[in-house]
């Protein structure tokens, strides 16, 4: 590594480079249960700076080295850790160049909050982002395909990336954008590496069309594999490499810009709280809420909420101490409430309207519809979020509680992300529960409860070899499980370290091979961020736990 430094010292690096032991332990880890100890953290200023490092590493000039990208470190997935250099986003690429109601442009290391204050002056929003809104950055919900509580309506990043500035494996800065069949053609002509890389994606993608097409997971959302099927549409003559860089955790090449789409924001909103006694007809449920077409439908299990009222003082984290107070005194009056029973599940319906008396209809007209539904109790209704705001920070704090109060037990994120569809879910749901209660896991259950997709959180003293012995078989039986009522593995998460190695699983071995193509056309190297996808295994990942938390 040290003639790698030396190298940036002489090439004119401008960025930040660290070996000291705090810079690497800390981006060790990421909000996965895994560890990988980097060798060489560096803070590029600018793309020329990432294109240094690119020209370093390619082709094994200065020994074998692979680039990992980073930001916030908020990825469940282990997506953001590697074993040789690391590149952390967040202390340059910070710029916000700008944003009117229908767009902007950013950076990858620009934090989601900042970004979202900026937006609503202009009364818009980007809205597909996760829980982690308050800690994640824009170049993470980029590489992951993030999405969220907003992803019901809206759908997922991958919708909201016009264009990209990106730096592929020969070091040079390219713009990604949607292109019409006779651009493509043009920029196939070219005879230089960006004219062979768009040959080589073309004939790919022309040459398996069916069965690339066919291999689109059928549910409403998915973070896995190369989204090869939304690359190239014959019928429309577009061509949008933007859909391969999105949600390709960082493994074709590195993103330094990003171009996005913005909506309006709501006008008004309204909450229907609900409180289920019993989760059995929680599936008929989530249908009957999904007739209603929410804007947004969340969910958490009762060890959240209890979390939530013993510890809400953490909160001050991301509300401060008055913040925190005013949810202390919010949450006081509903102790007693629950007095009468503690709920299995806390749902969240949502609903906009252009004003508050549609709002107010909207919810009105779904607590009818949940009537019938004797396991249910309505806890709250209102034409304004302010009453239902605890609830919704309990949502969006969930994984942080568990991730950082919980004693003795440490979150294991390896079945966090999984999508059905929601059609499936009165049969889905009691056979997923009766595989956690085989290996007697204690696990938490949050996520969007609309779209079919599931956050199942265990809680497991990783330390304790038999604990370590139910990943393994826990995961094969949940993750079969799901394929077989035609799901995804990921529905926002991303592969990583936890499902790359399933991607041939999900997908089979003929379309798993064009993955591999893929990976091969953008990296033939290997050096961005590898056993992560295409080339992940299982034994590299559980041989990499997380040993200390």
């Amino acid at each position: 590594m040290d003639s790698i430094i030396t190298a940036l010292k002489m090439d004119g690096f401008l960025g930040d480079i660290s070996t000291d032991q705090a810079s690497l332990e800390r981006c060790s880890h990421d909000a996965s249960m895994f560890e990988l100890r980097p060798q060489l953290v560096l803070a590029p200023k600018d793309s020329a700076d990432v294109s240094r490092v690119v020209n370093l590493v390619a082709g094994g000039k200065h020994g074998d080295h692979s680039i990992v990208v980073r930001s916030a470190g908020t990825d469940m997935s282990g997506g953001a850790i590697g074993e040789s250099i690391v590149l952390d986003m967040t202390p340059h690429f910070t710029t916000i160049h700008s944003v009117t109601p229908r767009s902007a442009r950013v950076q990858p290391g620009v934090y989601y909050r900042d970004f979202e204050q900026e937006t609503l002056k202009q009364d818009a929003l980007l809205p597909c982002y996760p829980a982690s809104k308050d800690l994640c950055t824009l170049g993470g919900m980029v590489a992951n395909n993030s999405g969220g509580e907003k992803s019901l309506q809206y759908g997922k990043t991958e919708q909201f990336v016009p264009a990209l500035s990106v730096i592929l494996a020969d070091g040079n800065e390219y713009s990604v954008k949607p292109l019409h069949k006779a651009q493509l053609k043009a920029k196939m002509a070219q005879k230089d590496y960006e004219g062979r890389l768009y040959t080589k994606v073309y004939q790919l993608l022309e040459e398996h069309y069916d069965a690339i097409k066919a291999a689109k997971p059928q549910v409403s959302k998915d973070s896995t594999g190369y989204h090869l099927w939304n690359v190239w549409d014959r019928e429309t003559g577009i061509f949008d490499m933007t859909q391969l860089i999105v949600g390709s955790q960082g493994t074709l090449g590195i993103v330094t810009d990003v171009h996005l789409r913005l909506v309006p924001a709501p006008k008004h909103s309204g909450t229907l709280v609900v409180f289920l006694r019993d989760i059995r007809q929680l599936g008929k449920i989530i249908n009957t809420v999904r007739e209603h077409e929410p804007a947004t439908f969340e969910g958490f299990d009762n060890y959240t909420l209890m979390l939530s009222f013993k510890l809400f003082y953490y909160f001050h984290h991301t509300l401060g101490w008055l913040g925190t107070i005013k949810l202390g005194l919010e949450l006081l009056p509903d102790l007693f409430k629950l007095f009468r029973g503690i709920p299995k599940m806390v749902l969240l319906v949502e609903f906009n309207g252009d004003t508050p008396e549609e709002v107010s209809e909207k919810v009105h007209a779904m607590r009818l519809d949940l009537r019938p539904f004797d396991s249910y109790e309505t806890y709250e209704e209102d034409a304004s979020e302010e009453k239902a705001r605890k609830f919704w920070i309990m949502r969006r704090e969930s994984f942080n509680l568990l991730r950082q109060k919980v004693k003795d037990k440490h979150t294991a994120p390896f079945i966090d992300d999984l999508v059905v569809p929601p059609e499936v879910l009165p049969k889905f749901l009691p056979q997923l529960r009766k595989i956690l209660k085989k290996y007697k896991l204690l696990a938490t259950i949050a996520g969007h409860m609309g779209d079919g997709n599931f956050h199942i959180i265990p809680l497991m003293k990783i330390e304790d070899p038999k604990e370590v012995a139910k990943i393994k078989p826990v995961m094969k039986a949940v993750n079969e499980l799901v394929l077989q009522y035609g799901g995804s593995l990921s529905g926002e998460h991303n592969d990583g370290l936890s499902r790359g190695p399933w991607l041939k699983k999900m997908y089979g071995p003929e379309v798993y091979g064009y993955f591999v193509h893929t990976k091969h056309i953008f990296d033939p190297d290997n050096i961005f961020n590898p056993k992560k996808k295409t080339d992940a295994t299982w034994d590299y990942s559980m041989s990499h736990l997380r040993k200390h938390f």
